[in-house]
Protein backbone atom coordinates (compact mmCIF):
# COMPACT_ATOMS: atom_id res chain seq x y z
CA UNK A 1 0.00 0.00 0.00
CA UNK A 2 2.31 2.98 -1.47
CA UNK A 3 1.77 6.21 -0.16
CA UNK A 4 2.68 9.45 -0.69
CA UNK A 5 3.27 12.59 1.79
CA UNK A 6 4.04 16.18 0.76
CA UNK A 7 6.29 17.63 2.58
CA UNK A 8 6.15 21.18 1.06
CA UNK A 9 7.59 22.95 -1.79
CA UNK A 10 8.71 20.06 -4.02
CA UNK A 11 9.70 17.98 -1.20
CA UNK A 12 7.88 14.00 -1.12
CA UNK A 13 8.21 11.23 1.14
CA UNK A 14 7.51 7.89 -0.43
CA UNK A 15 6.23 4.95 1.64
CA UNK A 16 6.53 1.36 -0.03
CA UNK A 17 6.32 -2.13 2.04
CA UNK A 18 9.92 -2.12 1.80
CA UNK A 19 11.20 1.42 1.91
CA UNK A 20 11.37 4.74 3.13
CA UNK A 21 12.44 7.45 0.26
CA UNK A 22 12.36 11.23 0.55
CA UNK A 23 12.55 13.32 -2.77
CA UNK A 24 13.36 16.67 -2.50
CA UNK A 25 12.94 17.51 1.04
CA UNK A 26 13.40 21.27 1.86
CA UNK A 27 13.27 21.74 5.75
CA UNK A 28 15.55 24.08 6.87
CA UNK A 29 14.29 26.75 9.47
CA UNK A 30 16.93 28.86 8.06
CA UNK A 31 15.12 28.48 4.59
CA UNK A 32 17.79 29.19 1.67
CA UNK A 33 19.75 31.22 -0.33
CA UNK A 34 20.97 33.19 1.93
CA UNK A 35 18.36 33.48 4.45
CA UNK A 36 15.64 34.58 1.82
CA UNK A 37 13.53 31.64 0.53
CA UNK A 38 11.33 29.93 3.10
CA UNK A 39 8.75 27.32 2.84
CA UNK A 40 5.34 28.23 1.88
CA UNK A 41 3.51 27.49 3.28
CA UNK A 42 5.69 26.65 6.70
CA UNK A 43 6.41 23.08 7.43
CA UNK A 44 8.07 23.24 10.33
CA UNK A 45 5.46 21.29 12.27
CA UNK A 46 6.47 18.26 10.51
CA UNK A 47 7.83 15.69 12.83
CA UNK A 48 11.29 15.86 11.43
CA UNK A 49 12.79 12.99 13.33
CA UNK A 50 10.52 10.38 11.65
CA UNK A 51 10.81 11.94 8.65
CA UNK A 52 14.29 12.06 8.55
CA UNK A 53 14.73 8.12 9.81
CA UNK A 54 15.00 7.30 5.42
CA UNK A 55 16.47 4.34 3.67
CA UNK A 56 17.04 7.10 0.47
CA UNK A 57 17.15 10.37 -0.10
CA UNK A 58 16.90 11.35 -3.94
CA UNK A 59 17.37 15.08 -4.75
CA UNK A 60 17.13 16.24 -8.18
CA UNK A 61 19.74 19.35 -8.66
CA UNK A 62 21.66 21.79 -6.36
CA UNK A 63 19.40 24.47 -6.03
CA UNK A 64 19.01 24.89 -2.01
CA UNK A 65 15.13 24.23 -2.16
CA UNK A 66 15.68 21.51 -2.69
CA UNK A 67 19.04 20.15 -1.65
CA UNK A 68 19.21 20.89 1.49
CA UNK A 69 22.32 20.92 3.74
CA UNK A 70 20.55 20.78 6.72
CA UNK A 71 18.56 17.77 6.15
CA UNK A 72 21.39 16.04 4.66
CA UNK A 73 23.80 16.06 7.89
CA UNK A 74 20.67 15.07 10.32
CA UNK A 75 20.03 11.66 8.17
CA UNK A 76 20.92 8.25 9.67
CA UNK A 77 24.01 6.88 8.30
CA UNK A 78 22.50 3.90 6.55
CA UNK A 79 20.35 6.22 4.17
CA UNK A 80 22.00 6.08 0.55
CA UNK A 81 21.45 9.55 -1.49
CA UNK A 82 20.45 9.14 -5.03
CA UNK A 83 21.46 12.19 -7.27
CA UNK A 84 21.10 12.21 -10.97
CA UNK A 85 24.55 11.90 -13.11
CA UNK A 86 25.41 15.49 -14.56
CA UNK A 87 27.82 16.26 -17.38
CA UNK A 88 30.13 18.43 -14.60
CA UNK A 89 30.98 17.39 -11.26
CA UNK A 90 29.77 20.76 -9.30
CA UNK A 91 26.37 19.10 -7.54
CA UNK A 92 27.96 15.36 -7.12
CA UNK A 93 30.58 17.20 -5.18
CA UNK A 94 28.29 19.65 -2.90
CA UNK A 95 26.53 16.34 -2.25
CA UNK A 96 29.42 14.73 -1.47
CA UNK A 97 30.79 17.85 1.04
CA UNK A 98 27.27 17.85 2.61
CA UNK A 99 26.66 14.12 2.87
CA UNK A 100 29.75 13.15 5.24
CA UNK A 101 30.17 9.26 5.22
CA UNK A 102 26.86 8.57 3.58
CA UNK A 103 27.04 6.87 0.44
CA UNK A 104 26.14 9.26 -2.61
CA UNK A 105 24.91 7.28 -5.30
CA UNK A 106 24.94 9.07 -9.13
CA UNK A 107 21.58 7.86 -11.63
CA UNK A 108 22.55 7.90 -15.40
CA UNK A 109 19.50 9.46 -17.02
CA UNK A 110 16.74 6.49 -17.78
CA UNK A 111 18.55 3.97 -15.95
CA UNK A 112 16.28 2.05 -13.55
CA UNK A 113 17.77 1.74 -9.83
CA UNK A 114 16.82 -0.74 -7.43
CA UNK A 115 14.87 0.46 -4.07
CA UNK A 116 14.18 -2.72 -2.62
CA UNK A 117 13.79 -6.49 -3.82
CA UNK A 118 10.19 -6.66 -5.15
CA UNK A 119 10.43 -4.47 -8.22
CA UNK A 120 10.42 -0.94 -6.88
CA UNK A 121 12.53 1.27 -8.46
CA UNK A 122 13.46 5.09 -9.23
CA UNK A 123 15.20 6.74 -12.22
CA UNK A 124 16.14 10.49 -13.08
CA UNK A 125 14.93 12.04 -16.15
CA UNK A 126 17.45 15.41 -16.99
CA UNK A 127 16.20 18.09 -18.98
CA UNK A 128 17.61 17.41 -22.82
CA UNK A 129 19.83 20.39 -22.70
CA UNK A 130 22.90 20.09 -20.40
CA UNK A 131 23.31 23.71 -19.97
CA UNK A 132 20.14 23.19 -17.44
CA UNK A 133 20.95 20.82 -14.76
CA UNK A 134 17.88 20.24 -13.62
CA UNK A 135 16.06 16.46 -13.54
CA UNK A 136 12.67 14.31 -12.60
CA UNK A 137 12.75 11.37 -10.69
CA UNK A 138 10.23 8.47 -11.81
CA UNK A 139 9.43 6.09 -9.08
CA UNK A 140 7.42 2.90 -9.31
CA UNK A 141 7.18 2.08 -6.03
CA UNK A 142 4.95 -1.05 -5.14
CA UNK A 143 3.65 -0.80 -8.53
CA UNK A 144 2.15 2.59 -8.88
CA UNK A 145 4.02 5.01 -10.66
CA UNK A 146 5.08 8.35 -9.33
CA UNK A 147 6.39 11.12 -11.87
CA UNK A 148 8.03 14.06 -9.38
CA UNK A 149 9.02 16.51 -11.90
CA UNK A 150 10.92 19.26 -9.42
CA UNK A 151 12.17 21.99 -11.52
CA UNK A 152 12.94 20.62 -14.64
CA UNK A 153 10.82 21.59 -17.88
CA UNK A 154 10.16 18.01 -19.18
CA UNK A 155 9.72 17.72 -23.24
CA UNK A 156 6.45 16.06 -24.01
CA UNK A 157 8.29 13.28 -25.90
CA UNK A 158 10.39 12.54 -22.22
CA UNK A 159 6.81 12.83 -19.95
CA UNK A 160 5.67 10.19 -22.68
CA UNK A 161 8.80 7.90 -21.98
CA UNK A 162 8.19 7.98 -18.70
CA UNK A 163 4.62 7.05 -18.51
CA UNK A 164 5.20 3.73 -20.64
CA UNK A 165 9.03 3.42 -18.79
CA UNK A 166 6.40 3.61 -15.79
CA UNK A 167 4.14 0.39 -17.67
CA UNK A 168 1.67 2.86 -19.21
CA UNK A 169 0.28 4.55 -15.78
CA UNK A 170 1.36 7.25 -14.13
CA UNK A 171 -0.70 7.42 -10.56
CA UNK A 172 0.66 10.45 -9.52
CA UNK A 173 2.51 13.16 -11.41
CA UNK A 174 3.51 16.61 -9.52
CA UNK A 175 4.96 19.41 -11.60
CA UNK A 176 6.39 23.15 -10.65
CA UNK A 177 3.45 25.68 -12.00
CA UNK A 178 5.50 29.02 -10.10
CA UNK A 179 8.94 28.83 -10.95
CA UNK A 180 10.94 31.92 -8.86
CA UNK A 181 13.45 33.09 -10.96
CA UNK A 182 15.53 36.59 -10.52
CA UNK A 183 13.57 37.52 -13.93
CA UNK A 184 11.15 39.75 -13.79
CA UNK A 185 11.53 40.44 -9.73
CA UNK A 186 15.10 41.94 -9.53
CA UNK A 187 14.95 43.79 -13.01
CA UNK A 188 14.62 47.54 -12.91
CA UNK A 189 11.49 47.64 -14.66
CA UNK A 190 8.88 50.57 -14.49
CA UNK A 191 5.70 49.27 -12.87
CA UNK A 192 3.69 48.96 -15.83
CA UNK A 193 5.82 46.97 -17.69
CA UNK A 194 6.89 44.32 -14.55
CA UNK A 195 3.11 43.61 -14.33
CA UNK A 196 2.96 42.23 -18.02
CA UNK A 197 6.21 40.78 -18.18
CA UNK A 198 5.14 38.80 -14.87
CA UNK A 199 1.63 37.94 -15.98
CA UNK A 200 3.35 36.83 -19.24
CA UNK A 201 5.64 35.02 -17.67
CA UNK A 202 2.90 33.23 -15.17
CA UNK A 203 0.36 32.26 -17.86
CA UNK A 204 3.16 30.61 -19.36
CA UNK A 205 4.15 28.76 -16.77
CA UNK A 206 0.45 27.38 -16.38
CA UNK A 207 0.87 26.46 -20.66
CA UNK A 208 3.70 25.02 -20.41
CA UNK A 209 1.91 22.87 -17.00
CA UNK A 210 -1.20 22.23 -19.23
CA UNK A 211 0.26 21.65 -22.56
CA UNK A 212 2.55 18.42 -20.24
CA UNK A 213 -0.16 17.06 -18.48
CA UNK A 214 -2.59 16.87 -21.95
CA UNK A 215 0.00 14.68 -23.59
CA UNK A 216 0.90 12.33 -20.43
CA UNK A 217 -2.81 12.21 -18.88
CA UNK A 218 -1.65 10.96 -15.17
CA UNK A 219 -4.58 9.49 -13.29
CA UNK A 220 -3.45 12.87 -10.81
CA UNK A 221 -1.91 16.09 -11.45
CA UNK A 222 -0.70 18.02 -8.98
CA UNK A 223 0.88 21.82 -8.87
CA UNK A 224 3.77 22.09 -6.50
CA UNK A 225 7.06 23.68 -5.97
CA UNK A 226 6.56 26.57 -5.19
CA UNK A 227 6.63 29.38 -4.63
CA UNK A 228 8.25 30.50 -1.53
CA UNK A 229 7.88 33.10 0.29
CA UNK A 230 10.52 35.44 1.75
CA UNK A 231 11.22 37.06 5.22
CA UNK A 232 13.63 39.59 6.25
CA UNK A 233 14.06 43.29 5.89
CA UNK A 234 15.71 43.23 2.57
CA UNK A 235 13.80 40.61 0.81
CA UNK A 236 10.15 41.35 2.09
CA UNK A 237 8.91 43.61 -0.02
CA UNK A 238 8.95 41.10 -2.76
CA UNK A 239 6.51 39.09 -1.46
CA UNK A 240 3.78 40.88 -3.85
CA UNK A 241 4.77 37.87 -6.27
CA UNK A 242 2.53 35.87 -4.29
CA UNK A 243 -0.86 37.89 -5.21
CA UNK A 244 -3.31 35.91 -6.09
CA UNK A 245 -4.64 37.94 -9.22
CA UNK A 246 -1.59 39.28 -10.72
CA UNK A 247 1.37 38.31 -8.36
CA UNK A 248 4.49 36.85 -10.06
CA UNK A 249 3.91 33.52 -9.33
CA UNK A 250 1.00 31.34 -8.63
CA UNK A 251 0.21 29.46 -5.46
CA UNK A 252 -1.32 26.23 -6.34
CA UNK A 253 -4.15 26.39 -4.97
CA UNK A 254 -4.82 29.54 -7.97
CA UNK A 255 -2.59 27.04 -9.92
CA UNK A 256 -4.95 24.16 -9.34
CA UNK A 257 -8.05 26.58 -10.12
CA UNK A 258 -6.77 27.36 -13.45
CA UNK A 259 -5.49 23.98 -14.89
CA UNK A 260 -9.08 22.80 -14.10
CA UNK A 261 -11.12 25.18 -15.70
CA UNK A 262 -8.67 24.74 -19.16
CA UNK A 263 -7.83 21.36 -18.64
CA UNK A 264 -11.42 20.18 -17.20
CA UNK A 265 -11.25 16.15 -17.95
CA UNK A 266 -8.15 15.88 -16.01
CA UNK A 267 -8.23 15.34 -12.35
CA UNK A 268 -6.09 17.87 -10.18
CA UNK A 269 -5.15 18.51 -6.47
CA UNK A 270 -3.33 20.51 -4.54
CA UNK A 271 -1.69 19.36 -1.19
CA UNK A 272 0.18 21.35 1.75
CA UNK A 273 2.66 20.18 4.24
CA UNK A 274 2.15 16.88 5.56
CA UNK A 275 -1.25 15.65 3.17
CA UNK A 276 -1.17 12.24 2.34
CA UNK A 277 -2.23 10.56 -0.48
CA UNK A 278 -2.74 6.02 -0.59
CA UNK A 279 -1.62 5.25 -4.17
CA UNK A 280 -3.97 1.76 -4.13
CA UNK A 281 -6.91 3.50 -2.86
CA UNK A 282 -6.90 7.24 -3.35
CA UNK A 283 -7.68 7.91 -0.12
CA UNK A 284 -6.42 11.44 1.04
CA UNK A 285 -5.73 12.43 4.77
CA UNK A 286 -5.47 15.82 5.35
CA UNK A 287 -2.64 17.22 7.96
CA UNK A 288 -4.24 18.75 10.79
CA UNK A 289 -2.05 21.94 11.24
CA UNK A 290 -1.51 22.52 7.11
CA UNK A 291 -5.26 22.57 6.97
CA UNK A 292 -5.56 25.40 8.83
CA UNK A 293 -3.86 27.42 6.65
CA UNK A 294 -5.30 29.74 3.54
CA UNK A 295 -3.73 31.10 0.59
CA UNK A 296 -5.49 34.09 0.25
CA UNK A 297 -4.21 37.33 0.29
CA UNK A 298 -6.07 38.64 3.22
CA UNK A 299 -4.47 36.54 6.08
CA UNK A 300 -1.26 36.62 4.23
CA UNK A 301 0.22 40.22 5.70
CA UNK A 302 -0.10 38.28 9.29
CA UNK A 303 0.84 35.43 8.78
CA UNK A 304 4.33 36.22 7.11
CA UNK A 305 4.39 38.58 10.07
CA UNK A 306 4.27 35.99 12.48
CA UNK A 307 6.51 33.57 9.89
CA UNK A 308 9.39 36.39 9.88
CA UNK A 309 9.26 36.81 13.83
CA UNK A 310 9.51 33.14 14.38
CA UNK A 311 12.36 32.65 11.91
CA UNK A 312 14.42 36.20 12.76
CA UNK A 313 17.13 34.34 14.52
CA UNK A 314 17.96 31.76 11.86
CA UNK A 315 18.23 34.53 9.41
CA UNK A 316 20.21 36.17 11.54
CA UNK A 317 22.31 33.66 12.10
CA UNK A 318 22.75 33.04 7.97
CA UNK A 319 23.55 36.71 7.44
CA UNK A 320 26.46 36.52 9.92
CA UNK A 321 28.13 33.98 7.90
CA UNK A 322 28.93 36.36 5.07
CA UNK A 323 31.27 39.71 7.15
CA UNK A 324 32.51 42.28 5.34
CA UNK A 325 35.24 41.48 2.78
CA UNK A 326 38.66 43.40 3.23
CA UNK A 327 40.57 45.21 0.58
CA UNK A 328 41.60 42.37 -1.42
CA UNK A 329 38.35 42.11 -2.75
CA UNK A 330 38.86 43.47 -6.31
CA UNK A 331 42.13 41.32 -6.26
CA UNK A 332 40.10 37.86 -6.03
CA UNK A 333 37.08 39.56 -8.26
CA UNK A 334 39.73 40.08 -11.19
CA UNK A 335 41.48 36.19 -10.35
CA UNK A 336 37.64 34.94 -10.55
CA UNK A 337 36.82 36.35 -13.82
CA UNK A 338 40.35 35.28 -15.49
CA UNK A 339 39.83 32.31 -14.40
CA UNK A 340 36.40 31.67 -15.90
CA UNK A 341 37.45 33.37 -19.14
CA UNK A 342 39.86 30.42 -19.71
CA UNK A 343 37.23 27.76 -19.99
CA UNK A 344 35.67 28.24 -22.90
CA UNK A 345 35.99 30.23 -25.63
CA UNK A 346 32.66 28.82 -26.61
CA UNK A 347 31.14 30.64 -24.21
CA UNK A 348 32.94 33.72 -24.76
CA UNK A 349 31.86 33.92 -28.24
CA UNK A 350 28.04 33.47 -27.35
CA UNK A 351 28.05 35.53 -24.09
CA UNK A 352 30.10 38.88 -26.60
CA UNK A 353 29.36 41.56 -24.29
CA UNK A 354 30.49 43.73 -21.26
CA UNK A 355 28.89 43.31 -18.15
CA UNK A 356 29.11 46.19 -15.27
CA UNK A 357 29.88 44.74 -11.73
CA UNK A 358 28.26 47.87 -9.04
CA UNK A 359 29.41 46.24 -5.80
CA UNK A 360 28.42 47.88 -2.58
CA UNK A 361 29.89 48.10 0.90
CA UNK A 362 33.22 48.66 2.26
CA UNK A 363 35.96 47.42 0.10
CA UNK A 364 33.31 47.53 -3.65
CA UNK A 365 33.40 49.63 -6.45
CA UNK A 366 32.11 49.50 -9.80
CA UNK A 367 34.21 47.01 -12.00
CA UNK A 368 33.51 45.66 -15.49
CA UNK A 369 33.98 42.62 -17.26
CA UNK A 370 34.12 42.50 -21.03
CA UNK A 371 33.14 38.83 -22.83
CA UNK A 372 35.11 39.23 -25.69
CA UNK A 373 35.30 36.45 -28.31
CA UNK A 374 38.97 37.73 -28.40
CA UNK A 375 39.04 37.23 -24.58
CA UNK A 376 38.16 38.48 -21.21
CA UNK A 377 39.54 41.31 -19.56
CA UNK A 378 38.56 42.94 -16.36
CA UNK A 379 38.56 46.40 -14.77
CA UNK A 380 37.39 49.38 -13.25
CA UNK A 381 34.25 50.94 -15.04
CA UNK A 382 35.34 53.41 -17.33
CA UNK A 383 33.26 56.74 -17.88
CA UNK A 384 31.20 56.38 -21.09
CA UNK A 385 31.38 52.83 -21.56
CA UNK A 386 27.80 51.51 -21.65
CA UNK A 387 27.11 47.64 -20.27
CA UNK A 388 24.63 44.97 -21.99
CA UNK A 389 24.13 43.59 -18.51
CA UNK A 390 24.50 45.91 -14.64
CA UNK A 391 24.31 43.79 -11.47
CA UNK A 392 24.27 45.69 -8.34
CA UNK A 393 24.91 43.29 -4.99
CA UNK A 394 26.52 43.87 -1.95
CA UNK A 395 30.35 42.87 -1.75
CA UNK A 396 29.51 40.31 1.68
CA UNK A 397 27.70 38.02 -1.05
CA UNK A 398 30.35 38.30 -3.97
CA UNK A 399 33.20 37.70 -1.50
CA UNK A 400 31.05 34.30 -0.64
CA UNK A 401 31.68 33.66 -4.36
CA UNK A 402 34.95 34.43 -4.75
CA UNK A 403 36.02 32.04 -1.88
CA UNK A 404 34.20 29.25 -2.62
CA UNK A 405 31.21 29.50 -0.02
CA UNK A 406 28.42 30.13 -2.40
CA UNK A 407 27.74 29.55 -6.29
CA UNK A 408 26.68 32.28 -8.64
CA UNK A 409 23.57 30.76 -8.69
CA UNK A 410 22.91 30.94 -5.33
CA UNK A 411 22.91 34.33 -5.30
CA UNK A 412 20.82 35.09 -7.62
CA UNK A 413 18.26 33.23 -7.07
CA UNK A 414 18.64 34.72 -3.16
CA UNK A 415 17.47 38.00 -4.78
CA UNK A 416 19.71 40.07 -2.63
CA UNK A 417 20.93 41.89 -6.08
CA UNK A 418 19.37 43.86 -9.11
CA UNK A 419 20.20 43.62 -12.43
CA UNK A 420 19.39 45.91 -15.70
CA UNK A 421 19.83 44.97 -19.39
CA UNK A 422 20.31 46.96 -22.02
CA UNK A 423 18.50 45.54 -24.60
CA UNK A 424 16.16 43.47 -22.86
CA UNK A 425 17.52 40.26 -24.29
CA UNK A 426 18.40 37.40 -21.73
CA UNK A 427 21.71 36.07 -22.11
CA UNK A 428 21.74 32.28 -20.80
CA UNK A 429 25.73 31.20 -21.83
CA UNK A 430 26.17 34.29 -18.99
CA UNK A 431 24.37 32.85 -16.98
CA UNK A 432 25.61 29.20 -17.70
CA UNK A 433 28.72 30.16 -16.96
CA UNK A 434 28.38 31.64 -13.64
CA UNK A 435 26.36 28.55 -12.65
CA UNK A 436 28.58 26.21 -14.39
CA UNK A 437 32.01 27.10 -13.68
CA UNK A 438 33.52 24.38 -14.98
CA UNK A 439 34.82 23.01 -18.21
CA UNK A 440 33.00 19.48 -18.58
CA UNK A 441 29.68 21.07 -17.74
CA UNK A 442 30.69 23.88 -20.70
CA UNK A 443 31.79 21.08 -23.13
CA UNK A 444 28.37 19.48 -22.98
CA UNK A 445 26.82 22.25 -23.66
CA UNK A 446 28.87 23.11 -26.52
CA UNK A 447 28.48 19.68 -27.98
CA UNK A 448 24.46 19.32 -27.43
CA UNK A 449 24.63 22.60 -29.18
CA UNK A 450 27.14 22.26 -32.13
CA UNK A 451 26.03 18.27 -32.24
CA UNK A 452 22.22 18.60 -32.48
CA UNK A 453 20.57 17.07 -36.18
CA UNK A 454 18.15 19.59 -37.20
CA UNK A 455 17.19 17.57 -39.92
CA UNK A 456 13.61 16.97 -38.86
CA UNK A 457 11.13 19.83 -39.63
CA UNK A 458 7.40 20.66 -39.59
CA UNK A 459 4.98 23.65 -40.78
CA UNK A 460 3.28 26.13 -38.87
CA UNK A 461 0.73 28.54 -39.78
CA UNK A 462 0.70 32.19 -39.02
CA UNK A 463 -1.16 34.98 -40.24
CA UNK A 464 -2.41 33.09 -43.04
CA UNK A 465 1.32 32.02 -44.35
CA UNK A 466 3.40 28.65 -43.60
CA UNK A 467 6.83 28.52 -42.28
CA UNK A 468 9.02 25.70 -41.88
CA UNK A 469 10.62 25.03 -39.06
CA UNK A 470 12.62 22.68 -36.64
CA UNK A 471 11.15 20.46 -34.90
CA UNK A 472 12.71 20.62 -31.65
CA UNK A 473 13.60 24.13 -30.17
CA UNK A 474 17.37 25.54 -31.11
CA UNK A 475 17.98 26.58 -27.29
CA UNK A 476 16.75 23.26 -25.53
CA UNK A 477 15.57 21.12 -27.71
CA UNK A 478 11.69 21.29 -26.88
CA UNK A 479 9.04 19.54 -28.98
CA UNK A 480 7.44 22.26 -30.85
CA UNK A 481 5.18 20.25 -32.43
CA UNK A 482 3.38 20.21 -29.53
CA UNK A 483 4.78 22.78 -27.02
CA UNK A 484 4.50 26.02 -28.73
CA UNK A 485 2.21 28.44 -29.13
CA UNK A 486 2.41 30.66 -32.24
CA UNK A 487 0.68 34.19 -32.11
CA UNK A 488 1.71 37.60 -33.82
CA UNK A 489 4.41 36.36 -35.98
CA UNK A 490 5.91 34.81 -32.94
CA UNK A 491 6.64 30.78 -31.70
CA UNK A 492 6.97 31.00 -27.63
CA UNK A 493 8.39 27.99 -26.98
CA UNK A 494 6.46 27.11 -23.76
CA UNK A 495 9.31 24.89 -22.44
CA UNK A 496 11.58 28.32 -21.38
CA UNK A 497 9.67 31.02 -22.65
CA UNK A 498 11.71 32.14 -25.72
CA UNK A 499 10.35 33.51 -28.47
CA UNK A 500 11.18 33.73 -32.44
CA UNK A 501 10.45 35.79 -34.94
CA UNK A 502 8.71 33.21 -37.93
CA UNK A 503 9.91 35.72 -40.97
CA UNK A 504 13.79 36.13 -39.69
CA UNK A 505 14.23 33.27 -37.03
CA UNK A 506 15.89 35.60 -34.86
CA UNK A 507 15.38 34.83 -30.94
CA UNK A 508 13.77 38.67 -29.61
CA UNK A 509 13.89 37.92 -26.12
CA UNK A 510 17.50 35.83 -25.50
CA UNK A 511 20.87 35.21 -26.75
CA UNK A 512 20.13 31.91 -28.69
CA UNK A 513 20.68 30.27 -31.88
CA UNK A 514 17.98 31.55 -35.24
CA UNK A 515 15.74 29.22 -35.66
CA UNK A 516 16.26 28.71 -39.06
CA UNK A 517 12.36 29.22 -40.04
CA UNK A 518 11.62 30.13 -43.71
CA UNK A 519 8.25 30.89 -44.96
CA UNK A 520 7.06 28.93 -47.16
CA UNK A 521 5.28 30.12 -50.80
Amino acid sequence: MPTVTFLGHAGLAVDGDAFHLLADPWLAPTGAFLGAWHQYPRNDHLDVPALLDADWIAVSHEHLDHFDPWVIARLPERARILIPRYPGPAFRERMQEAAGARQVIEIPAWEKFPLDNRGSWITAIPELSPMCHDAAFLIVADGRGILHCNDARLTAAQARRAKHQAGGRLDLMALQTAGASWHPICYEYPPEEMAKVSMDKRVAKLRAAQRLVRQTAPELAVPFAGPPCFLGEEVERLNWVLDQADGAFCDASVATGWLREHLPAQRWEYFKPGDTIDLDTGEITLDPTSAAFEFGDEARPDYLARYTADRAAHIEEVLAEYPVPDAGLFDRFVAHFEYLGGLSDYFLRQIGMLVRFEITGPNGGVWDVDFSPDGLTVGVARQGTRPHYRITTAGRWVDGILKGRLAWEDLLISFRLSLYRDPDVYNDYLVGLLKHANAPALQAVEAYETGRDESERIVVESAGHSYDIPRYCPHAGEDLAVGAVIRDGRLHCLAHNFAFDLTTGVCINARSANLTSRRLA
